[in-house]
């Protein structure tokens, strides 16, 4: 009950839209409890054989109680729906931005799919409780509270036998609720894990397609599918059970208040019309409390998925902002310094150890080795993807570390291997660099980056939009747009991570034109497996198994036997 509690804390801040809705709420309960005994009236004006006038004076009373009740019930709904659509804004609003502050440890120990269905999915199970929930437990609450005064008032014996059922009821909510809720936890994880398999499945389609996969992709699918649906039906075979169960309960209140009250009306204890209004108003009673289970029915439900939505929010980024964070008022020089760094992503087994090197301030320094020797793992501690073992980075003399994440992050620019487009048009892509820039801005960047020419020949130019992950861009278009990304930003340090490959010769030219005119007065990392791109470095760091082996300018290092020559000449040999 916890995260029921932490969801509702939500509506503190529309204290006056709930206030509103409670009232109206009340009004239209009130105005509910007036019919059954104008009915009574009505009965018992027709047995007695009193005058027809008499009779109509309620029945329009009547009419204006249901067309008041309609009134508050239409405000009621419109202000709820108000209040609940701000408070869900809320909380997605807070999962996502859980989400943006995490480290990307959390992201890479856990699948899109499934993070896609706890800020999708998850949210909507809790915006029930809002919807339909909340509103009918507190109409429900008044109406059984305004009900049973009125039955003890008429009859306070009638009013016992009617209630019989109750203790019955309650015991059978408890027993529904405690096996409930652990199964639609179940339910939760295994829809997670069906939304990860389609979200990688449609992010794979292309492989799909090319190894002629689509059957095996559907087995698959499908057997989480199914999963899903199991879990689903054990929910719903206990729900088949408890709800007819709970309403059987509620429909032996009007058998005994007909038994019991028919032996009333004839030793005229009561009249026929307090009967009928008895039975009016238990229904009326039993109608609330078939919803409080239908509520408990989404309550589980909701229950589940808000705890799962605040493990998100409650999750500690493991690199965060130190509390005496510093924020420089410039941009930094560029001076970086390992200083005896260690790192492991798997405990007890080092990916990099004791690498101590240090770069100045607009120099170029290629990083070089085998797959797997630690050179993307010291860009990932570079730019506080991870944070370091032991040791330390520092940045112009900072250590990083006390730098602000955000500021640290704007100093660098990363130009990777696989540039990311999103889904949007050229220009939006362009912009990411700098979203406050204008149109003139991003095309000088796409000239700079020798981008501008294609773009021009796209249908729509920089409005043309590039299809999830750039699909409709060629590898050197998507590489082009990342580097005129990078020119907006307009960082101190440059990251090149295998910028130039997978391209063809052309396309390389022209990559390597607009690295240049980057690279130009900015310390620059250059990350290549081809090292014959990397001669103009001023320095070559040479990896290995996460060691730090050799460093020197390309001349000097392939003139002798060291690592670096020995991996120079296997790639010219090959």
């Amino acid at each position: 009950m916890k995260s029921l509690s932490r969801v509702l804390s939500y509506l503190k801040s529309y204290q006056k839209g709930v206030a509103t809705t409670l009232f109206l709420a009340i009004a239209t309960t009130l105005l509910d409890l007036v019919p059954p005994w104008l009915i009574k009236l009505i009965v018992d004006s027709l047995v007695e054989g009193n005058k027809s006038a008499w009779v109509y004076g309620p029945i329009a009373g009547l009419a204006g109680i249901y067309l008041a009740r309609n009134f508050t019930n239409h405000r009621r709904i419109m202000v709820n729906n108000k209040v609940e659509q701000s408070v869900v804004f809320d909380l997605r609003s807070d999962v996502y931005r859980a989400l943006q502050n995490m480290s990307l440890n959390y992201f890479e120990n856990r699948s899109t799919g499934e993070l896609m269905s706890r800020a999708n999915d998850d949210v909507n199970y809790v915006e029930r409780i809002f919807i339909d929930g909340v509103e009918q437990v507190v109409t429900a609450i008044l109406t059984l509270i305004g009900i049973s005064a009125i039955l003890f008032y008429m009859h306070w014996k009638l009013a016992v036998v009617a209630l019989f059922p109750i203790p019955f009821l309650i015991y059978g909510a408890w027993i529904y609720t405690s096996k409930a809720h652990d199964q639609y936890h179940v339910v939760r994880k295994r829809a997670a894990k069906m939304n990860a398999k389609l979200q990688d499945s449609l992010s794979g389609i292309r492989e799909t397609l090319s190894f002629n996969r689509q059957l095996h992709e559907i087995k698959q699918f499908e057997k989480r599918s199914q999963d899903y649906c199991n879990g689903t039906l054990e929910v719903m075979r206990l729900w088949a059970f408890y709800s007819p169960s709970m309403m059987f309960l509620g429909s032996l209140g009007t058998v005994l208040i007909l038994l019991y009250g028919a032996g009333l009306v004839q030793a005229g204890d009561i009249t026929v019309g307090s009967l009928v209004a008895f039975v009016g108003y238990l229904a009326l009673f039993y109608t609330p409390i078939n919803q409080l289970h239908s509520v408990n029915h989404m309550l589980q439900h909701a229950l589940a998925s808000g705890e799962r939505l605040f493990e998100i929010i409650d999750t500690v980024p493991e690199v965060q902002d130190s509390s005496n964070a510093v924020l420089p008022s410039t941009n930094v020089r560029g001076v970086i310094q390992f200083d005896r760094v260690d790192f492991s992503y798997i405990p007890g087994k080092l990916a990099i150890q004791k690498v101590d090197f240090t770069i100045s301030a607009g120099e170029s320094i290629a990083i070089v080795g085998h797959t797997g020797s630690g050179k993307s793992t010291l860009v990932k501690l570079l730019m506080r993807f991870y944070d370091v073992g032991s040791g330390s980075i520092l940045m112009d003399g900072y250590p990083i570390k006390d730098l602000k994440l955000s500021y640290l992050r704007e100093q660098i620019g990363l130009v990777a291997q696989d540039p990311f487009l999103f889904n949007g048009t050229v220009a939006e892509n362009i912009l990411y660099g700098n979203i406050e820039a204008n149109r003139e801005q991003v095309i000088s960047a796409a000239v700079s980056a020798h981008a501008n020419p294609f773009i021009r020949n796209l249908p729509e130019g920089y409005d043309t939009r590039v299809g999830e992950r750039g699909v409709k861009l060629s590898g050197g278009e998507k590489h082009r747009i990342a580097i005129a990304r990078t020119f907006l930003k307009n960082p101190p340090i440059l990251v090149l991570d295998e910028a130039t490959s997978s391209v063809d010769t052309e396309t390389e030219y022209h990559i390597k034109q607009a690295l240049e005119t980057l690279m130009k007065g900015r310390t620059t990392l250059i990350i290549a497996h081809r090292l014959s791109t990397l001669e103009g470095a001023d320095r070559v760091l040479v990896m290995k198994k996460g060691e730090l082996v050799e460093t020197g300018i390309h001349e000097t290092l392939i003139s002798t036997d060291s690592e670096y020559a020995q991996l120079f000449r296997q790639q010219v040999h090959l």
